[in-house]
């Protein structure tokens, strides 16, 4: 069994996006053991606090609890306001809330469900929070994507699936956004010390896309259970991203089972990623600077 230094992370503050439950509650729980003051987001309160508690006994002597549906921009708007408040010098951001819909869906602000969670809500969170990353640097923003952005491409004709839906197409394209997001954010942010880094967790054991999920997910699932991660090995990139000393000016990589990989060639693209950057923008109301 690892042993774990409880003072590693003494002082930091860390918010989890989707922290009540699976990956991200794994996640605040090994950085909890490892001494960090400890924040997560969830939609439901109850789940989100007795999140809290379990985050508690694993050694954090604070956890805030944000309550926000992150599909919603202006749930994400109050969300950076409350953090800006409660947690300033913020030194870590694990963007890992996300979502699969099976069928397509809108969100209250009009946009495609998947493409509104997976990629616009950590794109806005992120912007909204970035002046107390830099504040607090050395800091760190990591976002959990998938190796299924590898079979993603960014449609920008047909962005949001209004032509022609497909759950995975709009998985995978969102994951894909993640990698271009992470690693344009990475050269946006050069020399100021905050870092940019991007994961796959592995595929895990939880109750992801349980929503809404097709017939043939809900076929294999069972068959693949097995074969899965347990939350707690998913988590093991995003803690080591978070926490490992080593990684403290590694900054624009892709890493799964806790190491660098090359991501696809289509995450490359900066042409790509610079415009879906002004697209993301646009579609939260920021400037695209």
């Amino acid at each position: 069994m690892e042993q774990v230094d409880p003072t590693m992370m003494s002082g930091s503050r860390v918010l989890i996006t989707g922290g009540s439950g699976g990956i991200g509650r794994a996640t605040a729980l090994g950085l909890a053991a490892r001494g960090a003051h400890v924040a997560i987001t969830g939609r439901d309160r109850a789940r989100a606090d007795a999140a809290a508690r379990d985050i508690r006994q694993a050694g954090a002597a604070t956890v805030d609890v944000f309550i926000a549906d992150m599909s919603v921009q202006s749930e994400v708007r109050r969300l950076a306001e409350e953090v800006a408040q409660r947690l300033p010098g913020l030194h870590v951001l694990v963007n890992n809330v996300g979502g699969y819909w099976h069928t397509r869906q809108l969100t209250a602000d009009g946009l495609e469900r998947t493409f509104a969670l997976n990629q616009l809500a950590p794109f806005l969170l992120t912007n909204l929070l970035l002046d107390g990353l830099r504040e607090a640097a050395p800091s760190r923003v990591i976002t959990v994507s998938s190796n299924a952005h590898s079979m993603g491409r960014i449609d920008f004709d047909d962005l949001q699936g209004e032509r022609s839906y497909s759950g995975f197409r709009a998985y995978s394209q969102s994951k894909l956004a993640n990698v271009l997001f992470t690693y344009e954010l990475s050269r946006r942010l050069r020399d100021t010390g905050v870092t940019a880094n991007v994961l796959h967790p592995g595929v895990v054991n939880t109750s992801f896309g349980a929503e809404e999920s097709g017939t043939l997910q809900r076929m294999l699932t069972p068959l693949m259970r097995p074969f899965m991660k347990s939350p707690q090995q998913g988590a093991e990139t995003s803690i080591r991203l978070a926490a490992d000393p080593g990684l403290e000016q590694v900054t624009g990589r892709f890493f799964a089972n806790g190491v660098p990989r090359k991501s696809s060639p289509r995450s490359y693209d900066q042409a790509v990623a610079a415009r879906l950057w002004r697209v993301s923008a646009d579609l939260v109301g920021l400037p695209a600077g």
